[in-house]
């Protein structure tokens, strides 16, 4: 069994180099400057959740336009991915937005926030 998460794992991270290869060659423009940040596999392959993010944040509008963007090209994504990666069966694609890093990056702005207003009180 751990083999098998083992396997699943790195045929993530494949599959993540090469979705991040192949969107470059997409004209669409609501996937300009999207960023792939993780790629999780069933352990069976048939099925992977992308997580991706846009290069300059995003607004709730843009996160929707994006993810429709992907979606739209999912079959020639998943057909594409299939064939570099070598796998037997096309998985499917489960387009994500991750909120984690514009969350952390949030975060790391209150602390600074706070550091700022605690150093002028002690003034």
């Amino acid at each position: 069994m751990t083999t098998e998460v083992k396997r699943s794992m790195r045929v993530a991270g494949r599959v993540r180099e090469e979705l991040s290869l192949l969107l470059r060659n997409l004209s669409d423009p609501r996937i300009v400057g999207v960023l792939i940040t993780r790629v999780e596999a069933s352990d069976d392959l048939s099925f992977l959740r992308v997580f991706v993010r846009c290069d300059q944040g995003a607004d709730a509008l843009r996160q929707k336009a994006l993810l429709k963007g992907l979606e739209a090209a999912s079959g020639r994504l998943r057909r594409d991915v299939t064939r570099s990666v070598g796998l037997r069966v096309a998985p499917q694609l489960r387009f994500m937005y991750d909120e984690g890093i514009d969350a952390q990056l949030r975060v790391e702005e209150l602390l600074h926030e706070i550091a700022r207003e605690r150093s002028g009180d002690s003034s």
